[in-house]
């Protein structure tokens, strides 16, 4: 036996030896663990919203809102099945309420976010105070808060629910609890915490009621479209992004929520985007309009064309290139602020 073969077979019985205690060896697998850059196990995915819009009305038919709790269908990642994930740190569903429906009050240690795809006139009521839905709103639901939602409108109403479920699942963190009452009791009328926080002004003397989370938790879409469109005239057209804004924490200038970031974008009629990535992965909602996404990953390539109320998701240093020859807004999320907070994001705008 030459010399290269023994120490082979040394290595080999030495990792048998210690396997039964629950030791192994790191320089068998130090290439992944410290890759030379990322390496996502999510892939890109696109749901059409006239594909799953079908499937949310047999749900209202096969089961109650009281029976599910949330009535929701996930948008799990191709590559996740079975973690209801969108992508390694987000999770992702659409939400139905019947008319007449009360989805009971609960709480729990994740933090959500609530944007309205179909419908109006249902509601989110939070510590006490309702607010009621629009299509394109923004309405979070901060952690440990209880929460309900009922709907008094004719038809139904249909939003993206996005959560930090698989990060709060990957810490350990996860605490929930069930509400005494099936509906909160209304203590402020609607719109106070927006009066409150969401005109440039804040009370005199205050706390943040929510903590780390905005204390506005109804974002409206008229005001966000409004901004956009004035944008979009005025200013110049960013060329990777068009005109795109993200939602702030009115007390701190920071995030809404400590795990995900929120943005809203328009791209003018004729846009043909530049390529980027990012370590954020993302998960897009479209507001209105029409366009594309074309995704790169080492030899693999993606391009969805999506209509209204589609939803996509872009994982994690994936680049890619947005386009809409008749102009589009998207709604998208991501976990941002935790990059940002561990000094770990890192983004490149490509030529």
């Amino acid at each position: 036996m030459n010399a290269p073969d023994a120490a082979v077979q040394a290595r080999q019985q030495l990792y048998r030896d210690m396997d039964p205690h629950n030791l192994t060896p790191l320089w068998e697998v130090l290439h992944a663990l410290v890759p030379p850059q990322p390496r996502s196990p999510c892939v890109p995915a696109h749901w059409k919203y006239d594909e799953v819009r079908p499937f949310l009305m047999r749900a209202g038919q096969a089961i109650t809102a009281d029976e599910a709790v949330r009535r929701v269908l996930i948008l799990e990642n191709p590559a996740l099945r079975g973690q209801s994930a969108a992508t390694q740190s987000l999770y992702a569903g659409l939400q139905l309420i019947l008319p007449g429906e009360v989805a009971p009050s609960h709480r729990h240690v994740q933090s959500a976010l609530r944007f309205i795809v179909e419908g109006s006139g249902a509601y989110t009521a939070v510590d006490g105070e309702r607010t009621t839905m629009h299509p394109g709103d923004f309405i979070i639901t901060p952690s440990w808060t209880f929460h309900d939602h009922g709907n008094e409108a004719d038809g139904p109403v249909v939003w993206l629910d996005g959560l930090d479920i698989p990060m709060v699942r990957f810490l350990d963190a996860g605490f929930a609890e069930n509400d005494t009452a099936r509906s909160q009791q209304v203590t402020r009328a609607e719109g106070s915490s927006l009066a409150r926080y969401g005109h440039n002004m804040v009370p005199v003397r205050h706390d943040a009621p929510f903590g780390a989370t905005s204390p506005i938790f109804s974002y409206p879409y008229e005001r966000s479209r409004q901004a956009l469109e004035q944008l979009e005239r005025d200013a110049p057209i960013d060329a990777w992004d068009g005109v795109k804004l993200r939602y702030v924490n009115p007390l701190t200038g920071g995030y809404p929520m400590p795990t995900m970031a929120t943005f809203m974008q328009k791209l003018p009629a004729g846009f043909a985007g530049k390529c980027w990535r990012q370590t954020d992965g993302a998960v897009y909602s479209v507001v209105e309009g029409s366009g594309s996404v074309e995704v790169e990953a080492g030899e693999q390539r993606w391009r969805f064309d999506f209509g209204p109320r589609d939803h996509f998701v872009i994982p994690s240093w994936h680049t890619a290139r947005l386009s809409s020859p008749g102009g589009c807004v998207l709604f998208s999320f991501s976990d941002r602020p935790v990059h940002q907070a561990l000094a770990i994001h890192r983004e490149e705008r490509l030529s």
